[in-house]
């Protein structure tokens, strides 16, 4: 059973607007968001690397999140998702299993943001504060850094920005989802989720093969 409504929108595609929100699953939409993004710039293939692997984990972390905010359950057992080690066999293939399993509509809110943040000039200075900041809320010098380094890793690597762009898109999503629930329980009437105005898709070439997969849009 769907834990939200759907109704028609304007340019924007369907509303999905939420119903309650269990505090388990509010919960672990803050957990998923303390991840070790890096406080220093180290230049080189290997910083690289570990950045990517890390958005490609936040993504389907992010993903999986958003399928039992939709289904309105999670299992009794999270803490193979918590776990911020490299994405692998069986815990990878339950977390792309969510991602595949969600509705068209709950999808299209994160590609919405996927795109939006892909074609804005102010990418970096988008994803970089919102990581930071919730991966340190009670560190303010580790999240400055922190935001430096995003930061500059979204201007400096290109490459890089897809995955950066995904993994704010695939933890954000989850959050405003539920902001927007909190929003109903208060003012008792729908509010559907925030999405920023939806960009144009990478060409299919140029999408990494991670990516198409949690997207299905190759």
């Amino acid at each position: 059973m769907s834990a939200y409504t759907l109704r028609p929108g304007d340019l924007r595609g369907d509303l999905v607007a939420p119903l309650a929100v269990p505090p388990r699953l509010v919960d672990v939409v803050e957990r998923i968001q303390r991840a070790p993004w890096p406080q220093w710039l180290q230049p080189g293939v290997r910083m690289r690397r570990e950045v990517a692997e890390l958005c490609r984990l936040q993504s389907a972390r992010g993903l999986t999140v958003l399928a039992w905010l939709a289904e309105g359950d999670a299992p009794g057992e999270i803490d193979w998702l918590l776990d911020t080690h490299r994405l692998t066999g069986r815990r990878q293939e339950r977390m792309y299993d969510a991602a595949e399993r969600l509705a068209d509509p709950v999808r299209e809110l994160v590609v919405a943001n996927w795109t939006w943040v892909l074609a804005t000039t102010h990418g970096g200075r988008v994803t970089a504060p919102f990581f930071a900041s919730r991966a340190y809320p009670d560190d303010g010098y580790a999240a400055a850094h922190a935001t430096v380094t995003l930061l500059q890793l979204w201007e400096r690597v290109p490459e890089v920005r897809q995955a950066l762009a995904l993994a704010w898109a695939a933890t954000r999503t989850p959050a405003d989802w539920c902001k927007a629930a909190e929003l109903r329980a208060g003012h008792g009437g729908e509010v559907p989720i925030f999405t920023y105005p939806r960009g144009p898709l990478p060409p299919k070439s140029a999408v990494r093969p991670w990516i198409g997969r949690l997207l299905r849009c190759t």
